[in-house]
């Protein structure tokens, strides 16, 4: 396949549901209705047709992300206040500590934006401590675990943990990028630098989709799509996240704006400088959930503009929990030039996570994942897979052994400090969060403490098995 350089190239195909359009009538006219151009909510080519399955998928995505705007302001304050709640609790030792404190007139109160506060995810698990081994895959591979696991975090919060806790270099950018098609800032992002293992590395790591945001997770149910050029169908919703211009464009370059930095544009820029001062290092992209989608389509865009030298330097990218970004043709797109430049591609797939089998797999939406999949199951094991066996496994043939499995996991929260060591102790908010799970499966699932462990336990002559080309193993 040819190398493709998109400066201003539109997309050649596109089906987009604008959310701010959908009337009722609508919804019932697509039902019907196998020409989609003519439906007020979806943008596409003119002449576009769609089978009555997908446009079908398209009434259940509308409603479900109408569902979540509809509760986005709601949404929001719970989350906040919980956060906050979980704070007070911890800074004042416990619940009885903070009773007490109450009673005598003494309570800490947390400050909402320190190296102290914690997110809902740090709640989960407040695990800081990196597993030292030399420069390998399995290194990177559980550093890219801990790096998206804090970019949850405050800006405060990760810089203390990035250079108290773990001695390495904070790169100071900011974290919010934005988004011109939102008007505002939704991706967020931080970069570090090791230099710990013997080797120079940037790690570059995107937050993922956020418990009590909204959007974050509209972006996951979202089924729009563009194609652009060879690469084939690529989520829109990550495109648009990632840097993605009006008129579906993705140029060279673009007019710098200090007071709303493109995520993409900007740490690429920022890569460049970094990378042309020392010869010798190179740089890892990660993320867990929608950060990981994003790790992906950054490469993808240095592809489209081929940007050689940087691709040579990009060492691998580790995602956890990713979502699918594109159909076949993208994943094709992706594993030859992935090949080419010696680039390591490691996507983490834990147990019952939903969140990797969105976009649903089907003929129809034409999501679909791509090379080198690690999947976990509840002990663990890991089995060296493209795409899981069950593809879609939150089908309602799925929800007995999803409960069977969810139990396993709660009942195994209390023997895993005995088995694994006191590290591997679980939190009374994460056991609550399973129990949670015994009713939604797949959620807890999502969280990154599986994914904290997964990346600790993995053998590592897994990763020598899957440079030797000897995939499909099961360990």
């Amino acid at each position: 396949m040819d190398e493709i350089v998109c400066g201003e190239t539109l997309c050649c195909d596109y089906r987009v549901i604008c959310l701010d359009k959908v009337a009722l009538s609508d919804l019932v006219l697509i039902l019907f209705s196998r020409n989609i151009e003519k439906i007020g909510f979806v943008e596409s080519p003119q002449g576009a047709e769609e089978s009555f399955r997908h446009r079908f998928f398209i009434v259940v995505s509308v409603m479900v992300q109408k569902f979540l705007q509809a509760v986005k302001k709601p949404l929001k304050s719970i989350g906040s206040a919980f956060e906050y709640w979980l704070n007070l609790v911890s800074c004042n030792q416990n619940l009885g500590v903070l009773l007490l404190n109450i009673l005598r007139e003494k309570v800490i109160y947390p400050r909402d934006i320190s190296s102290t506060f914690l997110s809902t995810i740090a709640n989960l698990d407040p695990r800081l401590g990196l597993v030292r081994n030399s420069a390998d895959s399995k290194y990177y591979g559980a550093l890219s675990m801990m790096a998206s696991k804090i970019s949850y975090e405050n800006e405060a919060y990760i810089e203390a943990t990035v250079t108290n806790q773990w001695k390495m270099e904070y790169m100071r950018f900011g974290q919010d990028f934005w988004n011109v098609y939102l008007g505002r800032s939704s991706t967020q992002a931080f970069m570090l630098r090791d230099r710990n293992a013997g080797s120079d590395m940037y790690v570059v790591a995107f937050r993922g989709t956020e418990l009590f945001n909204a959007d974050d997770w509209c972006s996951d149910f979202d089924i729009s799509w563009y194609e652009l050029g060879d690469t084939g169908k690529i989520h829109a919703g990550f495109l648009k996240a990632i840097g993605l211009q009006k008129d579906c464009k993705l140029p060279l370059e673009i007019e710098e704006n200090n007071e709303r930095p493109v995520a993409y544009y900007f740490i690429r820029n920022m890569l460049r400088k970094l990378l042309r001062q020392n010869n010798q290092a190179k740089f890892i992209l990660t993320g867990h959930s929608l950060g990981g989608a994003l790790a992906v389509l950054f490469p993808a865009i240095l592809m489209l503009h081929n940007e050689k030298w940087m691709l040579e330097r990009l060492y691998g990218v580790y995602t956890f929990g990713q979502p699918r970004v594109g159909d076949d043709v993208f994943g094709e797109f992706m594993k030859e030039r992935l090949n080419k430049y010696g680039i390591r591609y490691f996507r983490y797939v834990y147990g019952n996570d939903v969140v990797p089998r969105l976009p649903f797999y089907d003929s129809t939406l034409r999501f679909k994942h791509f090379g080198t999949g690690l999947y976990f199951n509840s002990c663990y094991k890991v089995k060296i897979l493209e795409e899981d066996l069950d593809k879609n496994f939150i089908l309602p043939q799925y929800w007995i052994s999803m409960r069977l499995v969810a139990l396993w996991e709660l009942v195994r929260s209390f023997g895993m400090s005995y088995r694994l060591g006191v590290e591997y102790r679980e939190t009374l908010f994460l056991v609550l969060v399973r129990i949670f799970g015994l009713l939604v499966p797949g959620i807890p699932a999502h969280t990154p403490p599986d994914y904290i462990n997964a990346s600790r336990l993995v053998p590592s002559h897994v990763f020598l098995r899957i440079q030797n080309n000897q995939g499909l193993k099961i360990e």
